[in-house]
C-alpha cells in the first residue's frame, strides 16, 4: 500500500527534532517474521526528550505505533498508518546503581539485561537470558519465562503518553499480570528500574546457560518466527491444544505450525502478513473446535491488509 508522503510536512512543523524522519521504510526488515508493509514515517528519537517533543507537537489524530526489535509483532501486508517510533542509540544504556539495581533503557535487548546483572552478580534477572526482544515490549506485556516475570525484578518504569507527558510508574501501578499491562496502550516505555540479590556471576551464567540450552532444545530460535504465539489459558498449554487439535506442521501458504514447539509460526516459505495471520485464526478456529478453549494472540498484530482483505478472526480456514 502506498502512503502519501507526509514527511515534508512533519519537518516543517518540527524543526527542534533531532531524530531522523523517514518515509516509506520497509518494516518487514525489522521485524522476525521478514513480513509486512511499510511505515508511512518511521521516528527514531535521539532521546526521550526528543520523543517528548515529537508527541507535543504532531496532530492528535495522527496515528502512532511503536516497535521494538520486531520479536513479537506482525506487520500487515498493507503496511502501518501514521508515525512508527523505534527506539535505538538513545535508549539502549544498562547503568549499575547501588542495591543491586539497574537502570535499562527501553531499547535494550532482554538477553543484555540478563547478562549485564550477571556481570554484576545480580540474581534475579537470568529469566530474561530466554526471552526475544527488548525491554520495551517486556514491560508492556510482562514478559516471563522459567517460572519468573517482569513483575518479579521491576521497582519502577518510565513511561511517555500520547500527548507528550512524561509519567515515573511503580510496579504497583503497572497492574502487571500473566502477559499483560494495564497501563494505557498508548504509553510508550522508555526506561526501567529493576532489583535482584547478590549472586555470583558464575552460577548466575550457569543457569543463563541452561536457559539458553532450553531454549535451543524445544524452541525454534533459528526460524524466521515471531516467538510464542499465543497466551496459555489458566491451566494448560497453548501448544497443547494446538498439538491435540491436529495442527502441528499445519500449512497456510508460505507458513507453518512449528514441528517443535507447536506455539510458533514460522515463516519457511516466502510467507505474507497474511499467510502468517491466517495460520494463526484458522489454529485458534480448530483449538476452539476441539476443545472449546479460545485462544488469544500474544503476538502484536499491527496495521492494515492490503485492499480486499480481511483480517482477524474472518481470516480463519473452514
Amino acid at each position: 500500500m502506498m502512503f502519501d508522503d507526509i514527511v515534508p510536512e512533519l519537518s516543517a512543523a518540527l524543526p527542534d527534532l533531532r531524530g531522523p524522519l523517514t518515509a516509506g521504510t520497509e518494516l518487514s526488515k525489522l521485524t522476525w517474521f521478514r513480513v509486512g508493509g511499510p511505515a508511512q514515517v518511521l521516528f527514531r528519537p535521539a532521546d526521550e526528550a526528543d520523543l517528548v517533543y515529537l508527541l507535543k507537537k504532531i496532530p492528535a489524530d495522527l496515528p502512532v505505533n511503536v516497535i521494538g526489535l520486531g520479536s513479537n509483532s506482525l506487520i500487515r501486508d498493507g503496511g502501518v498508518r501514521g508515525v512508527v517510533i523505534r527506539l535505538a542509540r538513545g535508549f539502549s544504556y544498562v547503568t549499575r546503581e547501588q542495591g543491586h539495581r539497574l537502570r535499562v533503557g527501553a531499547a535494550v535487548p532482554d538477553v543484555k539485561v540478563a547478562r549485564a546483572a550477571a556481570e554484576a552478580g545480580i540474581n534475579g534477572l537470568a529469566f530474561y537470558r530466554g526471552i526475544p526482544g527488548c525491554i520495551g515490549g517486556a514491560l508492556k506485556m510482562n514478559a516471563g519465562a522459567h517460572g519468573n516475570e517482569t513483575k518479579h525484578a521491576l521497582i519502577e518504569a518510565r513511561a511517555v503518553d500520547r500527548q507528550g507527558n512524561v509519567h515515573v510508574v511503580s510496579l504497583a501501578e503497572m497492574g502487571l499480570t500473566y502477559r499483560h499491562s494495564s497501563v494505557p496502550d498508548d504509553w510508550i516505555f522508555t526506561e526501567a528500574l529493576y532489583h535482584g540479590s547478590p549472586g555470583d556471576p558464575a552460577e548466575i551464567q550457569a543457569a543463563m546457560a541452561e536457559v539458553a540450552n532450553y531454549r535451543e532444545t524445544h524452541q525454534p530460535t533459528k526460524e524466521r518466527t515471531g516467538g510464542s504465539t499465543f497466551k496459555n489459558p489458566q491451566g494448560v498449554s497453548a501448544w497443547q491444544l494446538i498439538d491435540a487439535a491436529g495442527m502441528r506442521g499445519f500449512r497456510v501458504g508460505g507458513a507453518c505450525v512449528s514441528q517443535k514447539h507447536c506455539n510458533f509460526l514460522i515463516n519457511d516459505r516466502d510467507a505474507s502478513a497474511a499467510d502468517i495471520e491466517t495460520l494463526g485464526e484458522t489454529v485458534r478456529a480448530r483449538v476452539k473446535a476441539h476443545s472449546g478453549v479460545i485462544l488469544e494472540w500474544e503476538i502484536r498484530r499491527v496495521g492494515e491488509p492490503l485492499p480486499g482483505q480481511p483480517i482477524g478472526e474472518a481470516l480463519a480456514m473452514a
